[in-house]
């Protein structure tokens, strides 16, 4: 595993001691490690958001009633819990 190091203001130093010490991660490089990997769902999550806006946009205009497109997403949002269940 590579190393590296990190200053951090004091205030961000404690914290990130809290939380080892409350027993939530065994030493500072897990909490860092924690937060890199959740900073990197969240950019994923963004990146993909940002690829249906962009599809969205580049689709036009459509036909669909308001009503339509309320069932469409609503059906896609049942498919979509509806695997994460089954997964």
């Amino acid at each position: 595993m590579a190393t590296m190091n990190v200053s951090l203001p004091q205030a961000m130093k404690d914290w990130v001691e809290e939380q080892v010490a409350s027993g939530r991660y065994a030493n500072a490089s897990d909490v860092m490690r924690d937060l890199v990997r959740r900073e990197q769902q969240r950019a994923d999550a963004r990146e993909k958001l940002q690829q249906m806006v962009d599809d969205a946009l580049a689709s036009g205009i459509t036909e669909m009633t308001r009503e339509d497109l309320l069932a469409r997403m609503k059906a896609k949002r049942m498919e979509a819990i509806a695997q994460r269940k089954s997964a």
